[in-house]
């Protein structure tokens, strides 16, 4: 890669000049401004004061220095403010983008393999069994699988896991609201209201256990509603299992064998303020029953027998969770750095300017089937990962559905339809793609080609960042750049037209085919389908 050949270029001028281990702080990085070149170094600025120098007069002596060097593509250097220094290239250093786009494929371009096989455990929507999944629920569905899915991409090895909160007072409840309903009464105080109670309460076989019968409906109802927007799991972990299993006695064996346990006001505390949690949390009330915290250690702990670090994604309402739990681990011998926590925010809805608050089915909320039923499972699943789920998101439904450039679901997919259509247009026309090896490349310096292989370009340094900040929003602002760039290239630079230079048009048609390889491993990192025609 270019990029590199100028860091070890950057790094042997400067020993040159006299410093001996060249700083951390050195990068040679994208200027945010195209027309200030194409990569740019802040080696001046950082080592003037190693050489008791000042940055520009530096910044002369290493332009110098680099000038000698034999970097491939490099066409000038020019100095800009206090002291950086642009590289401009020529666009033969972009048309080796496309000949490696073209030759990796959509199988291998972009797979930095930063994870070197660590295992994650990727814990996400686990919403209790009593009924359908919410629309905010939907959100977290996105976001965990489009994480798993890029963390797989750069040599991670992610493991999707729901835990089913399926035991305690709520699913008494709910197995009682159903019986309820079953017999045509009204629920029991506190119990599960809305239509769909009384619709799993006429399916509901008269002989059925009602919370065990429940439990299996509600579950069959949120994996159908997450698979539809291609979201899947590798276990769906039963708490009832868990603690049948005797985990939660082993786990408070191994707390108390900690020394953090202490016995107060006849229940059993946990001592989690003394790792930043704001006091101390029960583990077994007074009267011997175990709160929620107890198992959920238990379970946490039995993750890692399913990965090193785990990742909880979390409701906006669990920060006060993290630090208890993170606290708990510790106690259990685990490393801080081995558990991690998202919090996600909430979800909004609007249609014709107002919000959308009740459901039809559910009474007091928005199902994802009815998000799902509204928009399709690609333009939902595409909403949700517009944005950083540490933020609250406002979906306007009406915008959502339009099929226009407004839409920018449409407008990515739209892309890669279009790619295709040019392949059905060339097809009729006779025109058939040359080997790559026999095209020539040359031509293709207009700037709205050099866009397109600029974004291509940075697709693997876009999922490296994806990856590390746990970011998939950063994929879709990726994806929706590189259409755009397309479109653009597309409606100036005539591909198919009679009077295009037949070797320019076989490099545009390559251009096209990197385009596709490109908008392809977007959409398959945000698990919307790329259709080949709208």
């Amino acid at each position: 890669m270019v990029r590199l050949k100028i860091v070890e270029a950057v790094h042997t001028a400067l020993r040159a000049l006299g410093v001996e281990e060249v700083p951390s702080g050195v990068t040679v990085e994208r200027p945010a401004n195209p027309d200030h070149g194409d990569w740019s170094t802040n080696a001046s600025l950082v080592c003037a004061k190693l050489l008791k120098k000042n940055p520009r007069e530096l910044g002369v002596e290493l332009q110098a220095e680099l000038e000698k060097a034999d970097i491939p593509h490099v066409e000038r250097l020019d100095i800009a403010g206090p002291g950086f220094i642009n590289f401009v290239l020529s666009p033969s250093w972009l048309h080796d983008v496309l000949l490696t786009v073209v030759d990796q494929g959509t199988d291998n371009f972009a797979r930095p393999n930063v994870g070197n096989g660590l295992e994650i455990n990727l814990e996400f929507v686990s919403s209790n069994p009593t009924g359908p999944l919410h629309a905010g629920g939907g959100r977290w569905g996105a976001f965990g699988d489009s994480l798993a899915r890029i963390l797989a991409r750069c040599g991670y090895a992610p493991h999707k896991e729901f835990y089913i909160n399926d035991r305690g007072n709520q699913t008494v409840l709910f197995g009682q609201s159903l019986s309820a309903r079953k017999g045509g009464h009204d629920v029991p105080p506190n119990g599960y209201e809305g239509q769909y109670i009384s619709e799993w309460a006429r399916e509901m076989p008269d002989t059925a256990d009602p919370v065990v019968w429940g439990i299996e409906r509600s579950l069959h109802e949120v994996e159908q509603s997450l698979s539809s927007m291609h979201v899947s799991f590798d276990t769906w972990s039963s708490e009832k299992a868990l603690v049948d299993s005797g985990a939660m006695e082993s786990a408070l064996e191994r707390l108390r064998a900690s020394g953090h346990v202490y016995e107060k006001d006849d229940a059993t505390w946990l001592a989690t303020s003394e790792l930043g949690d704001d006091k101390d949390r029960v583990l077994i009330k007074a009267d011997g029953e175990p709160t929620y915290m107890l198992p959920d250690i238990a379970y946490h702990h039995d993750k890692y027998n399913r990965g090193d670090i785990i990742i909880d994604i979390l409701g906006a309402d669990h920060h006060g969770y993290v630090p208890r739990m993170r606290a708990a681990l510790i106690f259990m011998g685990h490393e801080p750095k081995e558990y991690e926590a998202i919090i996600g925010q909430n979800v909004k809805l609007i249609r014709d300017g107002e919000e959308v608050k009740l459901s039809k089915r559910a009474g007091t909320m928005i199902t994802i089937d009815e998000l799902i039923e509204e928009l399709g499972p690609d333009v939902t699943r595409f909403a949700y990962l517009i944005q950083s789920i540490d933020t609250t998101q406002t979906i306007d439904i009406d915008v959502w559905k339009a099929q226009a450039s407004e839409n920018p679901v449409f407008y990515v997919q739209y892309a890669h339809a279009r790619i295709h259509a040019i392949g059905r247009e060339a097809s009729k026309r006779s025109i058939e793609r040359k080997p790559l090896d026999q095209v020539e490349l040359a031509g293709l310096v207009d700037p709205h080609e050099l866009d397109v292989l600029r974004h291509l370009l940075e697709l693997e340094e876009v999922l490296v960042a994806a990856a590390r900040d746990r970011a998939p929003h950063r994929v879709t602002t990726w994806v929706r750049e590189l259409a755009s760039a397309f479109h653009t290239f597309y409606n100036s630079c005539p591909i198919l037209r009679s009077d295009v230079d037949p070797e320019l048009q076989q490099a545009r048609l390559w251009l096209v085919e990197a385009s596709r390889i490109g908008l392809s491993i977007g959409l398959d990192l945000l698990g919307v389908e790329a259709p080949e025609e709208m």
